[in-house]
Order: structure tokens, then C-alpha cells, then sequence
């Protein structure tokens, strides 16, 4: 009598080892397993050759149409451009190379659809089929989202926003990784059957173990977005910042690019920016000219009020008054011209002037310029001198100051006789 195994399967465990597909390890085996599977011989034998003919003529036509759509999609994107319906023509324009695929795609479904095939080989093209849809559609996705950026623009113009049009190329890109990533994943997890929840759970692990490593550049990146929507400075402003002075050439998603007035340019991390003071020339209402004007000590009381008038008169003159007095406003920020300190070798005026636009450097330079030489000609005119560092030596014989020295002689002289 035949002795019994000691382990005995269940015919469910039988059936289920019989029947599970073995595991491919190589691509090689796969192809291998792929080749048994499909039996192109029979799907020769099973298909007549109008059935091939027709394949050919859906992939023909796939092709000659969607080229023929998309030229026609661009050209009426072109058209809507033409007539300033940027949205409009964003929505037509993007769906030109999409629509190119799709129209393949659909021609390659019908000429596919006649063929007898094989339920492995059928699987394999619905799943093509599926990945060319998909793609189609985030394809159009990604092409649309140039939208988002036009009614920012649009919501920009009519608001007072924080927002600027520097921020929106960065909305832009951050929106087309976002749609790639999306679809990526979908054709990954509904195309290809991966399960995405340990890639993304791997994906969390990495993407800590980078925010850690890279610490110094979130830091800037978000200082430089910070700097996007406080707007402390844009690009072609003049600002001064930790010593360095120039006009603003880029901000970047790391650093702020500042070209200095010698032409060197000085790359600043905005996380460093954000965290200091930054001074904007360029938003001043005016640049404020601080002018001592001194004149020597002997100069008379009649000529030293001719000296402050003479400025006033000069910053007063319909040459030099629209740049210094506000249209609006005369009083505000007027040129101020005071008699004000005994200096300890000359007598001091001060003077105080707004320059209005103080955007333009050259032209404030220039005026400066032409105010002194009017000032020097005026001065020359009526007689007044300039001061300059002196020391001044009064003798004892001199009749116009006698000194102590000189009156104790005459004293002595007359007390000898």
C-alpha cells in the first residue's frame, strides 16, 4: 500500500501555482514571454489583408489630419492674437499639438479596433492607447496654464495688488511641474499599474532628507519670494545695500544681482536681504542738496544779506525754479537759505534745495553744475568773495584796528613828557 505524502497542497493552491505568471526578472524574458503570448503567426493568419491595408490607412490618415488640425488651430490662434483675444488664442494655440495627437490617436483606435488579435496583445494596445490619451490631455493641461498667468496680469492691472509681473513667471513654472508631476503619476498608477503609494511615501523620506541638506537655499528661495510680493526694490531700481550701491539688474529665485556704478556686479543671497535694511533711491520724492556757502568775516552787514538774497533770487528764477518747487504744492519741500553759523574763519550759509526728479542722476548732477556757476557770476557781480581756510595777522600800527599794545605806548610817551 502506498504511503501518503506528508504535506498535501489544496486544489486552490494548486490551481493558483498553476496558473500564476512567473516572474520576469530580465527584459529579455519578458520579450520572451511577451513573444509566446501573442503568436504574431496567428495574428497574421487571423487578419485578412484588407485589415492591414485599412491599419495603414487609419495611420495615414492620423497623421496627414492631426498635422492638418494643428496648422489650422495655430492659424486661427494667430488670428484671435491679432485681434487682442490673448485668451482666447491661448486656448486654441495650446491645443494644436494636443490636437495633433489626438487625431492620430483616434484613427490608430479605429484601424487597431478591426484587427483580430490576441486578449494579451489587445491589452497592450488599449494600454497605449490609454498612455497617448493621457498624455493629450496633460499635454493641453500644460499648455493652458500661460491663462493663469494672463488673468494675473489682468487681475494686476485693475487692483492694487502686492503681486507683480515678476512673480508671475515663477507661478507659471511652478503650475507646468505640478501638472507633470499629476500626470506622471496617473500614467504611471492607471497605465502602467505601479503603485504609486511607496513611491510617494519614498519620495516624503527624500524630499526631507534634501530640505535638510539644503536648508540655505529654501531660505533664499522663500526670502526671494518675500521680496516678490513686499516689493522693497524691482528690477532697475537704484537701492544701496550693506555698502554696495547700484541699480538692481535681476532677482532671482536665490539671489539678487546688483550692478554697481564701477560696472561690477555683486550677487547678494535674498535670504540675507530680507533679513536687513535695504535703502531705495529711486523711491525718493526728490534729491536733497545740502550747500554751505561761506564768505569771509569782513564782509559787510548790507553784503552779507545780499549774499543769502542772491541764492534765493537764483533758486527762485524761472531757470531753476521747476526743479526745486513742487507745481502742486510750492511750500512743500521749498529751498530754504539761512544765514547760520560763525564759522571759526568764515561766515556760513546754509543751503537747502529739493531736486525733483530723482530718477535721473546726470540731470541732477547738470543742475547742480549751472546752479553753481550762476551763484559764482552773481557773487562776482556784486562784489562778494568766497571764504577759504585762512589765519589773519593784525599788526599794532594798523589805524583801522589798534590794538591794546599801541594805546599803552601813546600813554607812556605822554606820561614821559
Amino acid at each position: 500500500m502506498p504511503q501518503l505524502p506528508l504535506q498535501l497542497k489544496s486544489p486552490t493552491a494548486a490551481v493558483a501555482t498553476a496558473t500564476a505568471p512567473a516572474k520576469h526578472h530580465s527584459l529579455g524574458s519578458l520579450l520572451t514571454h511577451l513573444t509566446s503570448q501573442i503568436r504574431f503567426e496567428d495574428l497574421i493568419r487571423q487578419n485578412h489583408y484588407y485589415n492591414w491595408i485599412i491599419l495603414l490607412a487609419c495611420i495615414f490618415i492620423g497623421v496627414a489630419a492631426g498635422r492638418a488640425v494643428a496648422i489650422a488651430l495655430r492659424s486661427a490662434g494667430k488670428m484671435l492674437e491679432t485681434r487682442h483675444w490673448h485668451f482666447q488664442s491661448l486656448l486654441v494655440d495650446g491645443a494644436a499639438g494636443p490636437g495633433n495627437l489626438f487625431i492620430f490617436t483616434a484613427f490608430l483606435l479605429a484601424g487597431l479596433g478591426q484587427l483580430h488579435m490576441a486578449p494579451t496583445l489587445r491589452d497592450i494596445c488599449g494600454k497605449a492607447i490609454l498612455l497617448l490619451s493621457a498624455v493629450v490631455f496633460y499635454w493641453y493641461v500644460f499648455n493652458i496654464v500661460s491663462t493663469v498667468e494672463l488673468i494675473l496680469k489682468k487681475f494686476i492691472a485693475k487692483h492694487d495688488t502686492p503681486l507683480t509681473e515678476q512673480i508671475l513667471p515663477i507661478v507659471r513654472k511652478t503650475l507646468r511641474i505640478f501638472v507633470a508631476i499629476i500626470g506622471l503619476l496617473f500614467i504611471m498608477q492607471d497605465v502602467f499599474g505601479r503603485d504609486i503609494g511607496s513611491w510617494l511615501a519614498g519620495l516624503g523620506i527624500a524630499g526631507l532628507a534634501v530640505s535638510l541638506a539644503a536648508q540655505d537655499s529654501l531660505k533664499n528661495f522663500f526670502g526671494s519670494i518675500t521680496l516678490l510680493l513686499d516689493r522693497p526694490y524691482v528690477v532697475g531700481q537704484w537701492i544701496a545695500y550693506q555698502g554696495y550701491s547700484g541699480t538692481v539688474e535681476e532677482i532671482g529665485f536665490r539671489s539678487t544681482r546688483l550692478r554697481l556704478f564701477d560696472g561690477t556686479l555683486v550677487t547678494i543671497p535674498n535670504s540675507d536681504i530680507v533679513n536687513n535694511s535695504v535703502q531705495n533711491y529711486s523711491l525718493r520724492p526728490f534729491t536733497r542738496r545740502l550747500l554751505n556757502v561761506t564768505v569771509p568775516y569782513d564782509t559787510s552787514l548790507e553784503k552779507m544779506r545780499l549774499a543769502v538774497q542772491i541764492i534765493k533770487d537764483i533758486l527762485d528764477s524761472p531757470e531753476f525754479r521747476e526743479n526745486v518747487h513742487d507745481p502742486a504744492d510750492p511750500k512743500f519741500y521749498a529751498p530754504r537759505v539761512h544765514f547760520t553759523e560763525f564759522n571759526v574763519a568764515s561766515l556760513n550759509i546754509q543751503v537747502y534745495y529739493y531736486y525733483r526728479p530723482p530718477s535721473d542722476w546726470l540731470a541732477y548732477l547738470a543742475y547742480n553744475e549751472r546752479f553753481n556757476l550762476a551763484l559764482m557770476e552773481a557773487y562776482e557781480k556784486a562784489g562778494i568773495e568766497f571764504s577759504f581756510p585762512t589765519q589773519t595777522l593784525y599788526l599794532a600800527g594798523d589805524p583801522k584796528r589798534k590794538l591794546p599794545l599801541f594805546v599803552n605806548s601813546e600813554a607812556e610817551a605822554k606820561n614821559d613828557s
